[in-house]
């Protein structure tokens, strides 16, 4: 008699189990680590972590969980870290290009000796794009490019067609592609399965692009200039060919001297010389992939502008909200935000509401029936009671434009906004994030200021180190996550009382907030990103503009503005509190009131989803109310 199967065994156990072995053999890493969940899959190390598979083992998650398995364990045995290093970029989208064509490149590499990957990688590319909305884009603007670069690499590698949702994403740019580095893209084959030389191809395919400022200094360039002088270092031409052995004799003889020497200075230095010696007297027969690495030029601080400077990033800090004060402070601080907003508590409520029957009211809220999984639908549950061997019935609603999008709003909390104008701020970021929240749209809320006035701890090593000629950024920044797109609001609704702070405005920076709070954004996994500013004018910090130039902040402000609004990958719109923004931002809202700005947040994001599009660009249109 068999062993009667455990009530809480979990069916898809097995299938997990063996498909961890499976991509452990095909990565060629019997060490590997690979587990299940529901966190964004991906690798670190000799971890691969990929999406959980449920008891009912559908379909599309058994598929998704082969394809990215297949995917990491190739990119984990085809993909040599240190290589990558050497050669990737220091630009943003650069590197994102770089880094889509090198993943293409691993699934291509492994598809020619294991062609049973192609396919579980063409189901997950397929999954990916029609879930992100790759499907319906109809302009290339607003397509990824570095992700349309990845697909090409792979569609022309493979010879295999895309995922219909993908190959819109890819045919969107295919035209650009094939004008700007048509002639590169031939020798694509025969740099696939190097992966050194595929990166010197990736680099020459991004300068044809257009992104040729953000790669960097070229590694080989740098390591020819190194030998070149290494050799003009240790040549002594003889003053004339005669006597050449004596010369030759009588240079091993200082030589020789000139060690002993330096021993006894320093035994550590000979030891050093001896050994670029030895590593040199051979060089002529030493393959070139066997050259010591160079140490990666240092990353710039700023995608928009590298020549952007900061004196040091020693004492900047990115600090949780309720990392600033005790959990009491925090309850205080709110009920006396409230008490602040008590007068505007209607008008307020009324915005909300507004707002939410707008977006509802687009949604158009529909269900699928007759699943095998979701909600239970009661409206048959008289066919299960008619007939008990009747199945149970489920419904699912569709997903709506609004499910996958995410809006981040970024407060200046400089001191000119004390008062007043921080007070509705803070209630409206409040406000909004509750009411988008009921409509299934994430929020994140952002705010930037510095530690100090004047400089902080920056200045005074400044000062202790010889006052530097033109340091760039002069202060301490502080930039402070108030509530994660992923946390509910009614765990953060203390946080934003933190604004209350005596002592927590100080002075704004706000280029590098900018870029900080466009780096987070980006990297979020829904499809439409809209990152919203609060701001009540210029980037001012007087450390830094004592010892700059007068428009050194301002210069970068506009900089990352302009990089943001080029790459399309996040909506970006603002609101000028009692000053004009919109000499910086392209979409903007100038209120002269602090009371309008509930008003005018609402009326932005309800334009960001209007149906008619003549409705939205009328408000997107606005530049000033009030």
């Amino acid at each position: 008699m068999g062993l009667m199967k455990k009530p809480n065994d979990n069916p898809a156990d097995p299938f997990k189990k063996a498909l961890a072995e499976a991509t452990k053999v095909m990565a060629d890493d019997p060490e590997l680590s690979v587990s299940y969940s529901v966190d964004p899959s991906g690798q670190s190390g000799d971890n691969i972590r990929l999406p959980q598979i449920s008891r009912r083992m559908t379909r599309e998650e058994v598929l998704l969980a082969r394809g990215t398995a297949d995917a990491l364990a190739l990119r984990h045995k085809y993909h040599d870290a240190a290589t990558y290093n050497r050669y990737v970029p220091n630009g943003g989208m650069a590197r994102d290009i770089y880094d889509a064509m090198e993943t293409a490149r691993c699934e291509a590499v492994g598809a020619r000796t294991m062609p049973g990957t192609a396919g579980n990688i063409d189901a997950k590319i397929g999954g990916e794009a029609t879930r992100k909305g790759y499907g319906e884009i109809t302009n290339a603007a607003d397509a990824p490019m570095a992700t349309a670069a990845g697909y090409l690499v792979r569609h022309l590698a493979t010879g295999r067609d895309l995922p219909k949702a993908a190959a819109n994403v890819m045919n969107l740019w295919r035209d650009f592609f094939d004008a700007q580095g048509g002639e590169t893209l031939e020798d694509l084959n025969e740099k696939l399965g190097d992966q050194k030389e595929f990166a010197k191809f990736a680099r020459q395919f991004i300068e044809d692009l257009g992104y040729g400022d953000q790669l960097g200094n070229d590694p080989d360039m740098d390591d020819d200039q190194d030998e070149d002088a290494e050799g003009e270092e240790g040549e002594e031409d003889p003053p004339d060919s005669t006597g050449e052995d004596e010369n030759t004799e009588e240079m091993e003889a200082e030589s020789e001297q000139s060690q002993e020497e330096q021993q006894d200075e320093s035994q550590a230095q000979v030891t050093m010389d001896d050994l670029s010696d030895d590593e040199m007297a051979e060089e002529g027969d030493m393959p070139e992939g066997d050259a010591p690495n160079e140490p990666p030029a240092p990353q710039p601080i700023s995608d928009a502008d590298p020549n952007y400077e900061v004196y040091s990033t020693e004492f900047d800090e990115e600090i949780k909200a309720e990392d600033l004060a005790e959990p009491a402070e925090l309850e205080r601080l709110r009920d006396y935000l409230d008490q602040q907003l008590e007068p505007l508590k209607g008008a307020v409520s009324r915005l909300a509401n507004k707002l939410q029957r707008r977006l509802q009211a687009q949604q158009n809220r529909s269900w699928l029936f007759d699943m095998e999984e979701g909600l239970l639908d009661a409206g048959r549950l008289a066919r299960v009671v008619a007939n008990p061997t009747t199945p149970l019935s489920f419904k699912v609603e569709k997903d709506t434009e609004f499910r996958d999008t995410v809006v981040t709003l970024l407060l200046d909390n400089s001191g000119s906004m004390r008062g007043r104008p921080i007070s509705i701020a803070a209630i409206c970021a409040d406000v909004l994030a509750r009411t988008l929240e009921r409509c299934q749209v994430k929020v994140e809320i952002l705010g930037f200021t510095t530690k100090a006035w004047k400089g902080g701890k920056s200045r005074e090593t400044w000062l202790n180190s010889g006052r530097e000629q033109k340091p760039g950024r002069l202060n301490d920044l502080r930039h402070i996550i108030y509530k994660s797109a992923d946390a509910p609001w009614r765990r953060t609704r203390p946080n934003l009382g933190l604004m209350m702070k005596e002592g927590l405005l100080k002075e704004n920076i706000d280029g590098e907030a900018l870029e900080w709070a466009h780096r987070r954004t980006i990297n979020r996994h829904e499809a439409r990103k809209i990152l919203m500013v609060i701001s009540d004018g210029a980037p001012v910090d007087d450390s830094t503009l004592s010892v700059n130039s007068a428009n050194y902040l301002e210069k970068h402000l506009r900089d990352v503005i302009a990089m943001v609004e080029k790459r399309r990958a996040v909506e970006l719109l603002a609101i000028g509190i009692g000053h004009d923004v919109t000499r910086y931002y392209d979409r903007a809202v100038t209120i002269t009131d602090v009371e309008q700005l509930a008003g005018a947040m609402t009326e932005q994001l309800a334009a960001l989803f209007d149906n008619d599009p003549r409705a939205a660009e009328r408000t997107r249109g606005v530049r000033k109310a009030g």
